[in-house]
């Protein structure tokens, strides 16, 4: 029996489980409610994520694991951690071209990680920089899922209700 496969093959393999686990990790970091073993599966899936776009995704694929990851850190309770993947995101959202959204999710991430680091400053910097960026998208359905993200997030000190 022949168990050789094409790079093609595994490539198709990759893409698969990096959109799966992707989409499993944001399930979880989307929750209301986790479990220490939740919180667990969302980091496994994070990585997950980003070791498949790492082997078949492009530069804008390894910013946008690094969103989830950073997100998955900050809830997770690794604030330096996540505060490293966050900048990176950033730093890549900023200086290439990308969805709108991507730059939101981006700030928002650095935002999560500042506060789980307890940066008040670097925290309400960046809130308010996702929520001026999202401000800017136009597209409803985009605009919806970017305002359920950014009210997931801790809000800064003295911030507007």
């Amino acid at each position: 029996m022949d168990h050789t496969r094409t790079l093609e093959q595994i490539a198709d393999w990759h893409r698969w489980f990096a959109v799966e686990c992707n989409n499993a990790a944001w399930d979880l970091i989307g929750a209301e409610h986790r479990t220490p073993p939740d919180d667990q599966r969302m980091l496994d899936l994070a990585h997950a994520a980003a070791f498949h776009w790492g082997q078949v995704g492009t530069p804008l694929n390894r910013a946008r694991a690094d969103v989830a990851l950073a997100r998955a850190h900050a809830l997770a309770g690794d604030a330096g951690l996540a505060l490293a993947y966050a900048q990176q995101s950033v730093d890549y959202f900023e200086h290439n071209p990308c969805e709108e959204w991507d730059t939101v999710f981006a700030h928002g991430a650095l935002a999560h990680a500042a506060a789980a680091a307890g940066d008040h400053e670097r925290h309400a910097a960046h809130y308010a920089r996702a929520h001026a960026l999202a401000g800017r998208i136009d597209e409803a359905e985009d605009r919806a899922i970017v305002d359920a993200d950014l009210a997931r997030l801790p809000q800064p000190e003295g911030w507007p209700a």
